[in-house]
């Protein structure tokens, strides 16, 4: 689970190719529980601030990956057959996170599409 995570921040700011399924939602899986972890942290050594909302190691942590995730969000587009511009329209309210969720939960476009091979193919492969 973790060799996911590691191999997505690995791959900091890379926006093109395709990414799996998995390896979206165990990274954003991961995410959570470092999240959760650091700012239990944050609220025991009392870097929680009531006013931002957030810890210093929570707030430090949310800068260092917000890269890898929106890199991430955009391999996973790719992977559908869309182009990552589609990730603007989270900033429609409300029915914008719902559009790409049901994005981001779609299966692979079968075979290669314009951003690459089918990465759930290549694996298969590799395990024969």
């Amino acid at each position: 689970m973790f060799d996911i995570y590691l191999s997505a921040l690995k791959k900091y700011a890379v926006f093109n190719g395709r990414a799996r399924r998995k390896e979206y939602w165990l990274f954003m899986l991961c995410n959570l529980i470092v999240t959760i972890v650091l700012g239990l942290v944050d609220m025991t050594l009392g870097l929680y601030s009531e006013e931002s909302g957030f810890g210093l190691l929570s707030g430090l942590y949310a800068l260092a990956v917000i890269i890898p995730s929106i890199a991430l969000s955009i391999r996973r587009l790719h992977d559908t057959g869309r182009s990552g511009w589609w990730i603007l329209i989270s900033l429609v309210p409300v029915v914008g996170p719902l559009v790409l969720l049901v994005f981001y939960v779609m299966d692979s476009t079968p075979g290669d599409n314009d951003y690459g091979p089918n990465p759930k193919e290549q694996s298969s492969q590799q395990t024969l």
